[in-house]
């Protein structure tokens, strides 16, 4: 079956002291003029509406010289974080009702921010690769098109109808490899009918946007298509490049129109809300923000450019509304400038300057032969006089455009254009460009984020630097912050506050969106353990001595407390019914017959002699005998035959014969079912009820030997029970399962009572009603878990699946009772059981093995799926801490298996410990002994090992135990020392200290490769008596010791071979 994509956990450590706004750089912008409404799409994932309390419909825009008013503050309106990636691009659509956003988180999501019911931003579309660009054809169609990095072009329903149509760009060009690699979408625009595109090809492509067919393709431009827009009509197509262009194109002509060169630098973005866009916006990688008006020229390039702003840095994103343009940059905040009028306005032409092309070469031919300024300005006017703007604000439009440049001796007339800028540079009295605006008129602030970070030694602590340089250390396991160094080097503080712990990578962190983000997988989260002594943790409760925690497991345990909660609500909830129903169900056959009258080996389906023939074939259900006839059953001397179970096969196949083993035909009595603390433990006779046939004999006429309950086949399950108080705990069988469910739930042959053990015995009778066939079981070496039991029960591949194989398995449990109760009812030699009884199977870990942590409400957890043919991941769930016990229903469908198993069974996925070998000998001129006669001191042990374990080794090894004192005398009394008290342990000439691990040992200490070698010697505060050698075993078995001190718990084992094992 196919292998199902890979989930993981992460979890978002909320901010101290979070403030509205963004984070880190502003990518979207998006105004609602109607509403007064600015909306912002950052990095940080996050989007934020502004209100901006002016009227964006009923105004006038300023002359370049007019004194402004005080600014109209915009105040924070509500945020929400949308992504967890940066976010590209966003769009109002329906009516500004509906807010799309696209991200690098791969999906395409809409935000309703008006609707009365709050919702999170749903997601309507999904891409393989970053979303980079968005385009709506009109404020009221149902319809957005997105385009990203998989070279695909996708129009998504806003109603969440799915993807309405694809476009596959990148095999536009099937023959060009290059072109292939090079079809990513940077710009896009739409209409109702048209959809354009460009991107690094440089080339721009128009679609249709019903078919999806290719209309044509533009070229010109040399370097990445930026931005794109298209006249209502679709008959101008605008776009801007990185070639620091903005080219105006005919689309009835299929070519190139104008190319305007008013920029220095590469253009990122173009605005236009006219619908022919004789007036537009464009910004730059160097900040600067212009505005076009083309209107009422004969020529386009006879237009004003007025540079209007000038950022500090590149604009992402400009847009204008009212007579206010707002500008998004790598920074958080956002800028508002206050706009300029070029409403009847002209350029003041300085003296020494006159009104000229560029080059007489370089001029299309036109109407007139000569255009002077005063001519121009007549044409643009109309006859009437005009406001005049400055011409350091203003800037040419192209190459070939009128435009005042200062008088030059006539021996340099012959020269270019960008033959005379230096020399124009070069004149002091030359104009340089300056802004209209040269300070926003309101700055909407940001907030400091999170750009860099370092995961420290112990696994557990992270330091963080923000966009102010502040360095702050955090806690990954409670989730807070721990301290603020200041504005200081990361690397400084790194070096303070490392340890020498060496733990296992247990997790991954990442800062993109501002926030610490901790990602934990299944393959590795449960890899790091920590001694509990080594943790702050709360002294009310007891732990073993150099007993370990699992971090994964254990803020798994409480992030998501709420569910686990929940859950055992609901397992008490369903216990409860099923409990109701069966002790209903007994009650009502409590008057039914002690026994079924079963066939002679003359009687067939089930009929008498003397019945009639013409029912032969139906379906009828045996007699019942009034108890005082011996029924009589062919071939097995069988005194009662219980009824078939509740919901068994037998009950819902062919009229067959069905027989249960007796204990006098071998099948055991006891249960093989593990039984809580709490509960008596009870026959199991009934634990696996006969399989169907049509005869009494199995094929060919071999009798089958009884199957044992309890049977599996499953050999490396493990499940860990208590068995009653009160009485001594069922008998293990080897090879036959111990536990309720194991590790993979598999029911292959297992005792889940009341289920057939299908394919152990097959009917024979063609003419029988089939038993539905076990279908054969694929499972590959990638494939963790089993979707499907070997007896068809189907359990989803998710967190509901391991509900799932609980309800299961108090099914089965139910209807192991019930059978009992019924055996022992017919006089069968099983135990009464009074009450049916449930005990609950969820069993998440206790505080002594993951000590309560209590993260912040706000801690936001995502379940995510791989999408290996992106590179990425896809968010599948959102939700905080203090929510997630209401999300529970969206867990159950949304979380990996794994996590169930985790919480509610306390089960994490087994993995090979992974071991460190070392040598082990005693120091030159200690005296001491070796640990081994035979010279093997070559070992490994888990890497978690401590040192102090290693010396315990080490003293059983060379000290012989205590002589008993003989009779009538007492034993000396000695002080008893620690092993790690009177030994020492080095490596490198550095003594190791006893809780030191062997990873810490190999990782700071020994730093290289090969076994790590240790020496042993005493520090002389007891005096140590050699043990004498081993002797070698007596038997001709070769045995291998297995000493008590190399244990973490007190045992200890050693292998052959390799050397000997310090077990952990």
């Amino acid at each position: 079956m196919a292998r199902k994509a890979r989930q993981r956990i992460s979890y978002v450590l909320p901010l101290a002291n979070q403030i509205d706004g963004h984070r880190l750089g502003v990518g979207g912008l998006a105004v609602d003029s109607d509403s007064s409404i600015l909306y912002s799409g950052g990095r940080d994932g996050m989007i934020c509406a502004w209100d901006l309390n002016l009227d964006l419909k009923n105004v006038g825009l300023p002359d370049y010289d007019a004194k402004l008013p005080a600014p109209t503050p915009t105040a924070f309106k509500q945020q929400v974080q949308a992504h967890t990636h940066w976010i590209n691009d966003i769009k109002l659509a329906q009516n500004n009702q509906a807010l799309v956003s696209a991200s690098s988180d791969i999906t395409v999501k809409v935000w309703r921010p008006t609707a009365h019911a709050a919702a999170p931003p749903q997601p309507i579309g999904l891409h393989s690769d970053y979303v980079k660009v968005l385009a709506v054809p009109s404020n009221t169609s149902d319809w957005v098109a997105s385009g990203g990095l998989d070279r695909k072009i996708s129009v998504w329903d806003l109603n969440g109808a799915g993807q309405k149509l694809s476009i596959n760009v990148g095999e536009d060009e099937a023959g060009a490899l290059s072109s292939r690699e090079k079809g990513s979408i940077y710009s896009l625009a739409a209409t109702n009918n048209m959809l354009a595109s460009g991107g690094p090809e440089s080339t721009v492509r128009v679609w249709d946007s019903r078919s999806g067919k290719r209309v044509t393709k533009l070229v010109g431009h040399t370097d990445n298509v930026r931005s794109v827009l298209i006249s209502q009509d679709e008959t101008t197509i605008m776009t801007a490049s990185s070639d620091r262009t903005v080219k105006v194109w005919s689309t009835l002509a299929g070519r190139c129109m104008y190319t305007l060169t008013m920029h220095d630098a590469s253009v990122w973005s173009l605005f236009s809300s006219h619908p022919d866009l004789s007036i537009f916006y464009s910004s730059d990688k160097n900040g600067l923000v212009a505005k076009t008006d083309t209107r009422n020229t004969i020529e386009l390039d006879e237009g004003l450019s007025v540079a209007v702003a000038q950022e500090h840095e590149a604009v992402h994103s400009v847009v204008a509304a009212g007579d206010s343009i707002w500008t998004a940059t790598g920074r958080p905040s956002i800028n508002r400038w206050r706009d300029v009028s070029t409403n009847n306005t002209d350029i003041e032409v300085p003296e020494g300057y006159s009104m000229q092309r560029a080059s007489i070469s370089a001029a299309r031919p036109r109407t007139t032969s000569q255009i002077d300024g005063l001519s121009l300005q007549q044409t643009r006017s109309g006859g009437s006089t005009k406001k005049k703007i400055p011409l350091k604000h203003m800037l040419r439009l192209s190459n070939t455009a009128d435009f005042p440049t200062s008088v030059q001796p006539e021996t340099d007339k012959r020269a270019s254009v960008m033959e005379r800028q230096p020399s124009r540079q070069e004149n002091p009295e030359a104009i340089t460009m300056q802004p209209v605006r040269s300070q926003p008129d309101f700055s909407i602030e940001g907030q400091n984020g999170l750009i860099k970070h370092v995961m420290l030694n112990d696994r557990k602590r992270v330091l963080t630097t923000d966009t102010a340089g502040e360095v702050v250390m955090w806690d990954l396991l409670k989730c807070v912050p721990i301290k603020s160094f200041g504005k200081r080097h990361l690397d400084d503080v790194k070096d303070e506050v490392t340890t020498s712990a060496t733990v296992a990578n247990w997790c991954q962190v990442d800062t993109r969106t501002g926030s610490v983000a901790v990602i934990l997988e299944e393959n590795t989260c449960f890899d790091a353990e920590m001694y509990a002594d080594e943790l702050e943790l709360d002294e009310d409760v007891e732990y073993k001595e150099d007993q370990r925690i699992n971090l994964g497991k254990w803020v798994l345990r409480y992030l998501f407390s709420g569910v686990i909660t929940e859950e055992i609500r609901r397992d008490q909830a369903f216990r409860k019914r099923l409990l109701s129903a069966s002790e209903e169900k007994r009650l009502q056959r409590e008057n039914a017959p002690s026994s079924i009258q079963l066939p002679t080996n003359g009687e067939t389906n089930g009929f008498h002699h003397g019945e009639s023939a013409a029912t032969n074939g139906s379906d009828i259900t045996p007699r019942a005998s009034n108890g005082n006839t011996k029924p009589t059953t062919p071939g097995l001397g069988i005194g009662l035959a219980p009824p078939n179970p509740y919901n068994s096969p037998a009950r819902s196949g062919a009229a067959a014969n069905t027989l249960v083993s007796t204990a006098e035909e071998g099948a055991p009595s006891g249960t093989t079912q593990p039984r809580p603390s709490d509960e008596r433990p009870t026959s199991d006779y009934f634990s696996a009820p006969a399989v169907q046939t049509s005869g009494l004999a199995t094929p060919g006429g071999v009798s089958k030997a009884p199957v044992t309950p309890g049977e599996s086949a499953i050999a490396d399950d493990h499940t860990v029970t208590t068995p009653s108080a009160d009485s001594p705990a069922p008998k293990e069988t080897p090879g036959k399962e111990a536990g309720l469910f194991g590790k993979k739930f598999s029911m292959r042959g297992m005792s889940f009572s009341g289920m057939k053990k299908i394919g152990r015995t097959q009917t024979i009778d063609k003419e029988a009603k089939p038993v539905v066939p076990e279908e054969k079981e694929e499972v590959s070496e990638s494939d963790a878990h089993s979707s499907k039991t070997s007896n068809s029960r189907v359990v989803d591949d998710n967190f509901l699946g391991t509900i799932q194989k609980v309800r299961f398995a108090y099914e089965d449990s139910i209807q192991q009772q019930l059978q009992s109760m019924v055996a022992h009812e017919n006089g069968l030699p099983v135990p009464k059981i009074a009450n049916l009884d449930i005990p609950s199977a969820i069993t998440p870990s206790l505080a002594s093995e993951t000590p309560v942590l209590q993260p912040p409400l706000n801690t936001v957890i995502l379940i995510q799926e791989d999408r290996p043919e992106a590179g990425g991941v896809a968010d599948l769930f959102e939700g905080t801490v203090g929510t997630l016990a209401s999300q529970t229903d969206t867990i159950e469908k949304t979380a990996p298996m794994w996590l169930g198993d985790v919480l509610l069974r306390n089960q994490v996925p087994q993995k090979d410990v992974v071991k460190i070998s070392f040598i082990l000998e005693p120091q030159q001129g200690s005296g001491l002994p070796g640990i081994a006669s035979d010279g093997n001191n070559r070992l490994n042990a888990n890497r978690m090992l401590r040192a102090k374990k290693i010396l315990g080794y080490v003293a059983e090894r060379i000290e012989p135990a205590p002589a008993p004192p003989k009779e009538g005398e007492e034993a000396p009394v000695e002080e008893k020392l620690k092993p790690e008290e009177y030994l020492e342990l080095w490596c490198q000439g550095q003594m190791i200290q006893p809780i030191m691990t062997l990873a810490t040992i190999r990782s700071h200490i020994w730093r290289g490769g090969g076994d790590v070698v240790l020496y042993y010697k005493a520090n002389g505060r007891k005096e140590i008596r050699h043990a004498p050698p081993p002797q070698p075993p007596q038997s001709s078995i070769p045995t291998t010791p297995k000493p008590a001190a190399a244990n973490e718990n007190g045992n200890g084992g050693a292998n052959a071979g390799a050397g000997a094992e310090v077990q952990t």
